[in-house]
C-alpha cells in the first residue's frame, strides 16, 4: 500500500514539474519588446522569438496585415512619397524640434513633413492610455483588438485627417486604449524602431516626470517614446494629452516644457480653427514666438498675426476657403496672398479640403535681422 501510495505521490509530481516546466518559458517570455507590440499592431511580424509570434498565425492577425499592407502602399504612393518629396525640396532648413499642436496621435504626417526630428512634441485632447502589453493580448480579444485599431486609423489613412468623435469612441472602449497603439502603429509602418516606452507627466515649472499613467485633472499626461530611423540616429516622440487653451494650459507647465526644447518648427493641419479664437491666444503667440518656420494649412494661424518683415509667407495649392462646417472662417486676407504671389501647386492632399487641387498650405519663414545672423 505504502509502496503504491509513493508511486502515485511520485506520478503527481512528476506531472507538476513537467506542467511548471512547461509553463515556465512562457511566464519568462511573458513580456513583449515595445517594437515587437508596435509591428505586431501593425500587421508587421515581430522578432520570431518573441511571444506575439505565434498569433501571427492566426487568420484574424493576417487579415489585419494584409488590410494594412494595402492602406499602406496607397498611402505611400498618393501620399507619404509625395510629402517627403515636397519637404526635401521646400523645408530643407530645420530645426531639431518640432511642435505639432492639435495633432492627436497622428505622427504620420509630422515624420512625412519634418522627417529626421531630434524631437517632435505632440498634444491633443486625446488620452494616452495604457502601454500595450501581452496581457491584453489572447485570442479572445485579438479579433476586437485589431478591429478598434483598424477603425481607429481608418481615416487618417484615407483623408488625411482623425474623425475626433469617432476616434475617441474606439480609444476609450478599446482593449488596447488611448493613443498609444495608434503611436505604436504609425512608427512602425514609418519604418521605425521603437526603443524605449515610458508614461510621463509635466510639473507645473516644465520638468517631465515619470507617471503611473493615472490621469490628473490640469496636469499633462503623456508618453515618452524613444526610437530610431534606418540611420540609426536616436529621436524621441512626446505626446501630451492636455488642454492648450488659455485657461488650461495657463499653469499646466507645458509651453515652459516646449520653450525649454528651445527654438523649433511648427506643423499645424485640420486643427478646427481653434487659433483663431482669443481663447487660444497663447499658444498661438508661443508658436509665433519660438518657431523657425510654421508649415499649416488655413486653420493655423490667421495670416494677419504674421508681422511683415518677420515672416515670409510661402503660399501653396489653391486656398478655396474653409469647409462648411467652419464656414465663418473665411481669410480674405490669406486668399489675396495665394492669388497674388501664383501659389505653386502641391501633389498631395492634405487638411480638410484633403483632395490634392483642393488643399492648401502656408510656409511661414521667419526672417533673420542683423543680430540674429
Amino acid at each position: 500500500m505504502i509502496g503504491m501510495l509513493q508511486l502515485a505521490r511520485a506520478a503527481v509530481v512528476t506531472v507538476v514539474v513537467a506542467l511548471l516546466v512547461a509553463a515556465g518559458p512562457a511566464r519568462a517570455t511573458d513580456t513583449a519588446a515595445p517594437n515587437d507590440m508596435a509591428r505586431f499592431l501593425a500587421g508587421l511580424q515581430p522578432a520570431a522569438d518573441s511571444p506575439l509570434a505565434p498569433f501571427t498565425r492566426e487568420g484574424t492577425w493576417q487579415q489585419h496585415a494584409r488590410y494594412f499592407d494595402n492602406a499602406w502602399k496607397g498611402l505611400e504612393g498618393r501620399q507619404l512619397s509625395r510629402i517627403r518629396q515636397w519637404s526635401s525640396e521646400n523645408l530643407a532648413v530645420r530645426q531639431p524640434t518640432t511642435f505639432y499642436m492639435f495633432s492627436g496621435p497622428d505622427f504620420l504626417y509630422a515624420d512625412a513633413f519634418f522627417p529626421g526630428s531630434a524631437t517632435y512634441v505632440m498634444s491633443g485632447l486625446e488620452p494616452v492610455g495604457r502601454i500595450p502589453e501581452m496581457k491584453h493580448i489572447s485570442r479572445r480579444t485579438l479579433p476586437g483588438v485589431l478591429g478598434h485599431l483598424r477603425a481607429s486609423t481608418g481615416s487618417v489613412l484615407r483623408i488625411s485627417f482623425f474623425l475626433t468623435n469617432q476616434m475617441r469612441a474606439q480609444l476609450r472602449y478599446a482593449q488596447l486604449n488611448g493613443t498609444l497603439p495608434i503611436l505604436y502603429t504609425f512608427l512602425a509602418r514609418s519604418g521605425k524602431t521603437v526603443t524605449g516606452v515610458e508614461l510621463v507627466k509635466i510639473d507645473p515649472d516644465g520638468s517631465v516626470k515619470p507617471s503611473d499613467g493615472e490621469p490628473v485633472k490640469g496636469v499633462p499626461s503623456g508618453v515618452k517614446i524613444a526610437f530610431t530611423s534606418a540611420d540609426g540616429k536616436p529621436q524621441t516622440l512626446y505626446y501630451f494629452s492636455t488642454d492648450v487653451s488659455n485657461g488650461g494650459i495657463k499653469s499646466s507647465g507645458f509651453l515652459k516644457f516646449c520653450e525649454g526644447l528651445g527654438k523649433g518648427d511648427a506643423f499645424v493641419k485640420s486643427a478646427s480653427y481653434l487659433m483663431h479664437n482669443d481663447s487660444f491666444s497663447t499658444v498661438r503667440e508661443f508658436l509665433l514666438a519660438h518657431s523657425a518656420t510654421i508649415l499649416q494649412d488655413d486653420t493655423g494661424i490667421p495670416v494677419r498675426f504674421f508681422k511683415p518683415g518677420d515672416w515670409e509667407l510661402r503660399p501653396f495649392g489653391r486656398y478655396l476657403g474653409p469647409i462648411p462646417l467652419f464656414g465663418g472662417r473665411y481669410q480674405r486676407q490669406l486668399s489675396d496672398i495665394f492669388r497674388s504671389q501664383r501659389a505653386k501647386p502641391i501633389p498631395f492632399g492634405v487638411g480638410y479640403r484633403w483632395r490634392p487641387n483642393e488643399s492648401n498650405l502656408l510656409l511661414a519663414v521667419r526672417q533673420q535681422r542683423g543680430a540674429e545672423r
